[in-house]
């Protein structure tokens, strides 16, 4: 992207690491975004600093509709997430830094996306360190029309105006500073990028059984023979969360498609022992995309829309998305004798606690014990549509995520009919909202980059955190207790043995953290001098603010 500065100074950003002829530059978790800054002076002009820098930011507003007219208005928040700089070399700069008129300076660029943010992104209180942490994942790119594709199609990302998340390299000139002791930036350019950050399967949720959860993984109703004929007997509707729908890397030159598969398993406690199970019709399934956001830091994750409706600081926007409506009127029943497992606590969070033996369901609340039951299983296969799948979807999908300001969640809409046995009423659909998860996979050769000294310190820290972890001094195992040998080892009246010495290799921690720079650093340590100070010219520590 080329910008003019206030010196007629020409600014472009070009990449130089596969993507420079991308529609959509697009990078994961731990990749390298390489380029270089070109800037092109019409005429002779002075300049003192070239910051380069790679940026993320959240954007939110939320309206508050109220019915006096007074009151209504908007409020706003913004959130900077992530500053990258560039450190310069000084012989990337020209003689008494002046940029000759129609010459074309570059300067070079490297960044790693980071998987992870600094704790201070996250400073307000969360209900919980689970969510703080979740807060620290760095969120996709969101909301952004221009940013938002597959392939070499812009797409919608499903996202409302009222929250943008944004990624974007941005090369800043500067002269001098202000009267406010601020940067006087002179020229500046940005490009934007997309980040899809590589993101883990969850566990799943527990979900709890309330009414006004957005969650529903169980369902009873009550199946009629007819109009004024009587009770036929109680259907009983579960499933559980499946395994996520899993993303492609964003650069993958054949992806696949994105597909997953849910049970939904089904009960019949007839109101007769002769009673048989009603006929089954279709199974349709719909995929809902809800986008929360706030212009106050959420303290927990999002789990009820309706806490967001009538909110002045939050607000939420949801979309549906049909996935598959098909027949299952060939479903086979099955027939059991009247052992049952037991009715489950109303109080019990969870399906999966809730019913060790998923395949069994539990009886409903009509149950008569002893009576015979029935029952079916119908599996469902779950794939999100794509643009070459013959749907023709302009629908592009994120990861699930949580963040200060916006998040992202989906949920599974299963709704099924059927019909009593030589009847022609209907019974009413019954309908379950089972949360799914999406994940995304990161590129197959991201590596972290770290220098040679920088592992050598995280050994260091490792070797002296294993050197004051507790020790058992418990006997050996059964199983080892015949199998011990020793190095050389001499006991009066015994001649010695050898064998190979014990050895202890120290485990690996996570107690790394990312400097300001994106450079990988121990936390004990000072950082290294070319984070501080290179070749003269220091950047790292202070970056222009406008």
């Amino acid at each position: 992207m080329v910008h003019k500065g206030k010196e007629k100074l020409i600014v472009e950003i070009s990449l130089t690491d596969g993507q420079q002829d991308a529609f959509i530059p697009s990078y994961t978790s731990l990749d390298q975004i390489r380029g270089k800054a070109s800037l092109t002076a019409q005429t002779d002009t002075k300049i003192e600093q070239v910051y380069i820098s790679f940026e993320g930011d959240v954007k939110t507003y939320v309206e508050k509709i109220a019915t006096a007219s007074p009151t209504n208005g908007r409020s706003n928040a913004f959130q900077p997430f992530l500053r990258l700089v560039q450190p310069m070399e000084e012989a990337d700069f020209p003689d008494n830094d002046i940029l000759q008129a129609g010459k074309t300076y570059t300067f070079p660029f490297t960044f790693a996306v980071p998987d992870k943010l600094l704790p201070q992104n996250c400073n307000h209180s969360p209900d919980n360190d689970v969510v703080h942490q979740a807060h620290l994942q760095p969120p996709p790119t969101l909301g952004d029309p221009l940013t938002a594709g597959w392939g070499k199609s812009l797409m919608d990302d499903m996202a409302p105006d009222m929250s943008i998340i944004s990624y974007s390299i941005r090369a800043r000139i500067t002269n001098g500073r202000r009267s406010d002791n601020k940067h006087n930036v002179i020229a500046e350019g940005a490009k934007k990028i997309r980040i899809v950050p590589t993101v883990a399967e969850q566990p799943p949720l527990a979900v709890q059984g309330g009414q006004e959860d957005d969650y529903k993984l169980r369902k009873e109703k009550p199946i009629k023979k007819g109009t004024f004929k009587g009770r036929l007997g109680t259907l009983v509707m579960e499933s559980a969360q499946p395994r996520s729908l899993r993303l492609p890397p964003p650069r993958a030159e054949h992806p696949c498609a994105v597909t997953t598969s849910a049970t939904v398993n089904l009960r019949f406690d007839p109101a007769s022992p002769d009673a048989q199970p009603p006929r089954l019709g279709t199974l349709a399934t719909k995929l809902k995309v809800a986008t929360f956001f706030a212009s106050r830091p959420m303290r927990d994750i999002p789990s009820r829309s309706s806490d967001f409706h009538a909110s002045t600081t939050q607000g939420i926007y949801v979309e549906t998305l049909p996935l598959s409506s098909r027949c299952v009127s060939t479903a086979q029943w099955e027939k059991h004798d009247g052992v049952s497992p037991p009715r489950p606590d109303s109080a019990l969070s969870t399906v999966a606690v809730s019913n060790p033996n998923p395949s069994v369901l539990q009886p409903s609340a009509s149950y008569k014990e002893g009576q015979p039951y029935h029952t079916a299983h119908l599996l469902v296969p779950i794939t999100l549509p794509r643009k070459d799948d013959g749907t023709g979807s302009s629908k592009v999908f994120v990861p699930t995520f949580h963040s200060c300001l916006v998040s992202r969640i989906y949920v599974l809409d299963f709704y099924l009919t059927c019909q009593t046995p030589g009847a022609s009423v209907t019974a009413p659909t019954m309908h379950l909202k089972v949360p799914i998860q999406i994940s995304a996979e990161g590129s197959a050769d991201a590596r972290p980059n770290i220098s040679e000294g920088e592992a050598q310190a995280i050994a260091r820290r490792e070797a002296a955190e294993f050197m004051w972890q507790p020790r058992s001094v418990a006997p050996p195992s059964p199983e080892y207790t015949e199998q011990a040998h020793f190095s050389s080892f001499t006991t009066p009246g015994r001649d010695s043995v050898d064998a190979s010495p014990w050895r202890t290799q120290a485990e690996p921690t996570n107690n790394v953290r990312r400097s300001s720079a994106g450079i990988w650093a121990d936390e004990n340590l000072p950082p290294p001098d070319y984070l501080i100070r290179t070749s003269g010219r220091s950047n790292v520590r202070s970056s222009p603010t406008r």
